[in-house]
């Protein structure tokens, strides 16, 4: 099995840089809706519907396929041979950027629930907020892995 994930290194890098991107793309605009039905759309309506399909197709269609392959792929480079050295810190702290933004992945999931269902509580301003974690997740996460402190 080592010897044919090291065959594959290069085409299962690839194909995690370009799941991460696509889930990354969905975890910055996800929130960025939400602001958007809060402060326009309101918990009903025709405009509250259009966010609502948005927001479901956004997730499952784009984000949560996205983040199960970056998922494998990540895994896959994981148990490559001569390309993670546990004994350092970087990967450690990578791992923890990547679960925390699995979380927040979560976090969303949820209340995209809570809009479908009318039940949103939360500010445009909470939305615009949350809006900054993946971003901070994504420069633990790069910084992690091209500096290897």
């Amino acid at each position: 099995m080592a010897e044919i994930l090291a065959g594959l290194y290069p085409w299962v890098k690839a194909l995690h840089i370009i799941s991460v991107i696509s889930w990354m793309a969905g975890l910055f605009y996800l929130p960025r809706l939400f602001v958007h039905h809060v402060e326009r759309a309101g918990s009903d309506g025709e405009t509250h519907e259009i966010f609502t399909m948005m927001e479901e197709k956004l997730l499952r269609v784009i984000m949560n396929p996205a983040m199960i392959a970056t998922w494998i792929f990540g895994l896959c480079l994981v148990f490559t041979p001569g390309i993670v050295d546990w004994s350092s810190f970087w990967p450690w702290f990578k791992a923890a950027g990547v679960i925390a933004m699995t979380v927040f992945h979560m976090w969303l999931a949820a209340r995209r629930k809570e809009f479908a269902t009318g039940t949103n509580t939360r500010s445009g301003r909470t939305y615009r907020i949350m809006n900054e974690v993946p971003t901070v997740l994504m420069i633990v996460v790069v910084f992690s892995v091209v500096l290897k402190f």
